[in-house]
């Protein structure tokens, strides 16, 4: 479908679903958002619920500003995947152990590794820039100045909520592995700090909503918020790609007769700011829960814990600022989910997965998010489908 323009205050929203169909909260935030002075345009995703200040699955591109909150406290979360050369027949039927070596290699939840992840140890993983990234660090806010051993230990594991690893076929048959995760708690308290940095500023004294506090370019607030926030959003990147690698080497050695291959990892973020140029003009995009898409770019768009993904291609909809979905998005909060469903619900929705089936997940349960075929069919003019995926086993924290 094309997208359907509604009424904002300083600029026209852009919708890519149908608007009826948006909560009234959500559509509210839309309009919130549209009346920023800075804003230069805002394309909404089929995914679209509500968040805090800023719609979930909403492109913000503004004009030498940016919020802080709209990016939100998992600041470059995001997605990978990978095709392997294993195919179905050479998984077993019981796939119970192979979720719990998954578990055993990447902590879940709050856990975290030990003694810090040592990439030179991980067969195959490149390690360019690590040690700069690193170093890095100690110019970051002094806020987290005691935070570096736990950012440390926290790299290469997947944290919880709607995270997750899972192992998947896709229509040929072919095993794919995919994971879902960001940076963790340094990025969760990089974020809260710039936001109340940003709440107590002048020029935000008087904006209809306070969680829509912007930075303005060419002061020292934003150059710090720049800083730590592209900091975080490359520590989300090598969280990925450090848990693909863990998640690689478990795998290779379960099926080490079968001496398995990987295809190259696609990754992307969905949380995130870009620099990028649209009419002319040099903008700050503010993807919160929406992927970029331009022509040629791979992403990654799940659906929910038992009803699979998709791997797509973008096709470059400079009207949607070359964005998409970041996937099915929820249409019930996690407490309305909770007294909705109970662990029957969530064993009868997520049947042939190998997944944790208990109440500790029920407000991940698949009835909490919309379809994600339909959320396909509203943006076949912003990405192609490379591959559909189903899941076969999925690790939650």
């Amino acid at each position: 479908m094309s997208y359907t323009e509604i009424p904002g205050i300083n600029v026209p929203i852009r919708m890519w679903t149908d608007p009826a169909t948006v909560e009234g909260q959500a559509l509210q935030q839309l309009r919130n958002i549209s009346s920023l002075p800075w804003i230069h345009g805002l394309a909404v995703m089929p995914d679209v619920h509500l968040g805090k200040g800023a719609t979930v699955g909403s492109v913000i591109a503004m004009k030498g500003a940016v919020c802080p909150a709209a990016v939100g406290v998992d600041i470059g979360c995001g997605m990978s995947a990978v095709k392997t050369s294993l195919t179905a027949r050479d998984l077993p039927d019981d796939l119970s152990r192979l979720r719990s070596k998954i578990e055993q290699a990447i902590p879940v939840g709050r856990g975290m590794h030990a003694d810090p992840v040592r990439p030179g140890s991980i067969h195959g993983f490149a390690t360019g820039g690590w040690d700069d990234f690193w170093s890095r660090f100690d110019g970051l806010t002094p806020a987290v100045k005691a935070r570096r051993e736990r950012a440390l230990q926290q790299m290469g594991s997947l944290g919880s909520g709607n995270h997750f690893i899972e192992v998947c076929l896709d229509k040929s048959g072919a095993v794919w592995l995919m994971l879902h995760s960001g940076s963790r708690n340094i990025g969760k308290e990089l974020a809260e700090y710039h936001i109340g940095v940003a709440r107590s500023l002048p020029h935000n004294l008087n904006l209809v909503d306070r969680d829509l506090a912007v930075f303005i370019a060419a002061t020292p607030q934003m150059q710090s918020y720049r800083d730590d926030l592209f900091w975080a959003q490359e520590y989300a990147k090598r969280n990925r790609a450090v848990m693909m690698a863990l998640f690689q080497s478990v795998v290779s050695r379960e099926f080490r007769k079968a001496k398995v291959t990987y295809d190259q990892v696609i990754s992307c973020h969905h949380n995130y700011v870009a620099e990028e140029r649209y009419d002319g003009e040099d903008l700050l995009v503010t993807r919160k829960g929406a992927i970029r898409a331009g022509a040629g770019d791979y992403g990654i768009i799940p659906g929910s814990m038992g009803t699979g993904s998709y791997i797509v291609r973008g096709l470059g909809n400079v009207d949607a600022f070359n964005s998409a979905s970041h996937g099915a998005g929820r249409k019930m909060s996690r407490s309305a989910a909770k007294r909705k469903f109970g662990v029957r619900d969530l064993v009868e929705q997520t049947h042939g997965v190998e997944c944790r089936k208990d109440s500790g997940v029920v407000d991940e349960i698949p009835g909490a998010y919309k379809p994600i075929e339909k959320v396909m069919a509203q943006q076949t003019d912003l990405v192609e489908v490379v591959a559909q995926l189903k899941q076969v086993v999925c690790v939650k924290g």
